[in-house]
């Protein structure tokens, strides 16, 4: 992944390295760009894409981008509440989870949780995003009644919480239908599910990872439930373990099929698989982690198959750290995620980035690759646009060099374009 000649990629406009792809890359491209669906077969095509072909795709998705939603990118200012790191589920690609009798298990009081939220909301934050563990003896009941103690103190605080693994989870404790369920969470103050737990949604892939988890069938019936209530979600992906590229076009088609039946999503969000502290990676069972050259295809195939169906691609900067983030921004993404405040769950895995970005760090990161900061609320209202620069903004001390895709001379534009 070099600059070519010096040059940086993004001065390649993207008509003349569509003209360079190869015709079976270029096709489903041109496709794209003129807002038509793409199907498997094409969708696989662009999965497996290389050299000038994989500079197409990144180039035509952030055109495609551009077109969706303009040339802002926005964050939310948020706080993570990571309320217990004890379960029972033992999914092998996750180093977060404890036993009740570990030294470092933990599980906070609901008066913890929401004094976390108070000095969130009073530090700026207009969303707590809530998940945690699934201990053995968890009260059914017990996502619904912190929401409650949440939103008694914070009635305008949005409750972003609890993935379709812990509703599930809390249906099997309370014996409650599912949507009677959902209904009680939104009633006690939930604002939006984060559509994580989805991992891949193909079962047999699912099996390696975890045999305990939801299925497929299951993840989906949460989804559309809650979006039928009016429960927005997000939508995502975890890459890099041991799926192959027919699973990502599998996955982004179903959430396009959903979102086009339920229009519930609010984004997509890839999720680089964190290796390290893992036992599917320690023991074998999966690759190092996604590859720069992966996170490039992903973010952007995601944006040529959701074209529109799903307006917002997301990057988490707590997988990819700040420079690959700022590369898959040019490569069809278009929102930066939250500062969450405190991030716990990646950090447990082995990643190198969690804890808390502020604002002015976004901004400033944001600026350097020509595009507009926005503050956004949780389902994607601005709330805030920063035309130029404010005191608050600096870069953060941990900038890496930026991966860029490498091209072949034919492409780069010529001296003085």
């Amino acid at each position: 992944m070099l600059k070519p000649a010096g040059l940086e990629w993004r001065e390649i406009p993207w008509e003349r390295a569509l003209s360079a792809a190869s015709p079976d890359v270029a096709g489903p491209l041109e496709k794209a760009l003129a807002g038509t669906d793409l199907s498997m077969e094409e969708g696989l095509t662009l999965a497996k894409v290389e050299g000038n072909d994989l500079l197409a795709l990144v180039k035509v998705a952030d055109e495609i981008r551009r077109r969706v939603v303009g040339d802002r990118i926005t964050y939310v200012v948020n706080r993570n509440l990571n309320f217990t790191n004890v379960c029972i589920v033992g999914c092998a690609f996750c180093g977060f989870s404890r036993g009740p009798d570990s030294p470092d298990a933990y599980f906070h009081s609901t008066d913890t949780l929401v004094a976390k939220s108070v000095e969130a909301a009073e530090l700026g934050a207009t969303e707590v995003c809530i998940q945690g563990g699934l201990p053995k003896d968890l009260d059914g009941y017990y996502y619904v009644e912190l929401l409650r103690a949440i939103k008694a103190r914070l009635p305008d605080l949005h409750v972003h919480a609890y993935s379709p693994m812990e509703i599930t989870y809390g249906v099997e404790k309370t014996r409650l239908p599912l949507r009677e369920y959902m209904q009680m969470l939104k009633d006690a103050g939930l604002g939006s599910i984060p559509g994580t737990a989805a991992e891949i949604l193909d079962d047999q892939v699912r099996k390696s990872l975890s045999p305990n988890k939801l299925k497929v069938r299951q993840w989906i019936e949460v989804v559309r439930t809650a979006h039928d209530l009016g429960i927005p979600s997000t939508s995502t992906m975890m890459y890099g373990h041991t799926e192959l590229p027919e699973h990502w076009v599998k996955h982004l088609l179903l959430l396009r099929e959903i979102q086009k039946e339920t229009h519930g999503f609010t984004e997509f969000v890839p999720l680089g698989f964190i290796h390290s502290q893992t036992k599917l990676f320690q023991k074998g069972g999966a690759r190092a982690g996604r590859s720069v050259h992966e996170d490039l295809i992903v973010h952007a195939l995601a944006r040529v198959l959701l074209n529109g169906h799903i307006p917002n691609i997301q990057v988490s900067w707590v997988k990819l750290g700040f420079e690959e983030s700022l590369a898959c921004l040019e490569a069809g993404a278009n929102d930066f995620g939250g500062t969450l405040m405190e991030e716990s769950i990646s950090k447990a895995a082995g990643a190198n980035f969690g804890e808390y970005v502020s604002p002015g760090e976004f901004r400033a990161m944001i600026r350097t690759i020509g595009r507009i900061p926005a503050e956004r609320a949780t389902t994607y209202k601005i709330r805030r646009v920063f035309e130029y620069p404010d005191a608050e903004e600096r870069l953060p001390l941990d900038r890496l060099p930026i991966f860029v895709p490498q091209a072949s001379p034919a492409i780069m534009p010529p001296t003085g374009y």
